[in-house]
């Protein structure tokens, strides 16, 4: 593993061998992040308070790319030792707020020059997102807020962004699967249910005309649950889109509701998105799933990768 950190004025410096590190990865929210430590001595020529970018390269490929947040640079019984710690190129568009503007109608190309552009962020081949009329953006909101309205909301693609830094407006890529097999050194192994946060029912309301449209998640409350929510649509609303904000809410409480973790003494097993397909003897929860979250690490134990999967359709 080599880390890159750039200052301001674009010079990149290569870090010393790294003694630890972690990449935690997401589908989008939280925003990745990453945590490193290193020797440091004297006589580099480079401040660790001029640095703003970070990058990260296994084995030739990139793996990480994000914002330098901070440094910190002690001295122990080991020596001196520098850390650094920041987060993906999210944390830019999460970091600042949109100007609130109306659209008459908003094209892919209009949020990509007014909220993504202006922060040096780069988007990934293949995005084609429709236009939206009547498009408008909040004061107060944050720039990661207006792309994901109007790519979640309307364009049905969750935004992310991947390990080169590139924000990323297409679906997931499903033409392989990764398996983890008998073979997989998995160190650790476990499923999980968690009823806290699905929701049963919704309800839509139109302010205009007092309409309420009523979404239940039929086998939730069949085993039980009781979570309500309302939500009062900003401006006047077909039954379609009433329908589908409340649907979209209850998916995305459900998709919390299982979880498989696992630890492999592998690095970079997965990326967030990916299939994997969990088939290993003796154990109950074997099938498909996708990768939600990914963490990948260096410590005193080795290399280790750590997958939270997720049902392959879940709600981002």
């Amino acid at each position: 593993m080599t880390g890159y950190v750039i200052d301001v004025q674009g010079t990149r410096w290569t870090l010393p061998n790294l003694l630890a590190w972690r990449f935690d990865y997401t589908a989008g929210v939280p925003c990745d992040s990453f945590w490193l430590r290193c020797t440091w001595d004297e006589e580099n020529t480079t401040r660790p308070g001029d640095w703003v970018r970070f990058e990260a390269w296994h084995e030739g490929e990139q793996v990480f790319c994000g914002v330098v947040d901070e440094c910190e640079v002690a001295i122990s019984a080991q020596g001196r030792l520098l850390e650094v710690s920041g987060r993906g190129m999210a944390a830019l568009l999460l970091d600042n707020e949109a100007l609130g503007q109306d659209y008459i109608s908003a094209t892919q190309a209009d949020i990509l020059r007014d909220h993504v552009t202006p922060y040096g962020i780069k988007t990934a081949p293949g995005a084609n997102l429709p236009p939206v009329a009547r498009f408008s953006v909040a004061t107060g909101s944050s720039e990661w807020s207006v792309v994901y309205e109007f790519a979640r909301y309307y364009g049905g693609v969750a935004p992310r962004f991947d390990r080169r830094g590139r924000l990323v407006l297409t679906g997931w890529q499903d033409s392989q699967e990764r398996l983890v097999g008998d073979g997989a050194p998995i160190t650790a192994l476990s499923q999980r249910d968690r009823r806290y946060g699905v929701l049963s029912q919704v309800l839509v309301r139109d302010r205009w005309s007092g309409r309420v449209e009523t979404v239940d998640h039929a086998e939730f409350l069949a085993r039980g649950g009781r979570a309500r929510r309302v939500i009062t649509m900003p401006e006047r609303s077909s039954y379609q889109a009433m329908r589908y904000s409340g649907q979209f809410q209850l998916d995305k409480a459900a998709s919390q509701l299982r979880r498989l973790e696992l630890t492999i003494a592998q690095p970079f097993c997965a990326w967030p998105g990916d299939l994997v397909r969990v088939q290993r003897s003796q154990w109950d929860w074997n099938g498909i799933y996708r990768a939600e979250q990914v963490s990948v690490g260096m410590d005193e134990g080795g290399c280790w990768s750590r997958l939270e999967l997720a049902d392959p359709d879940f709600t981002v």
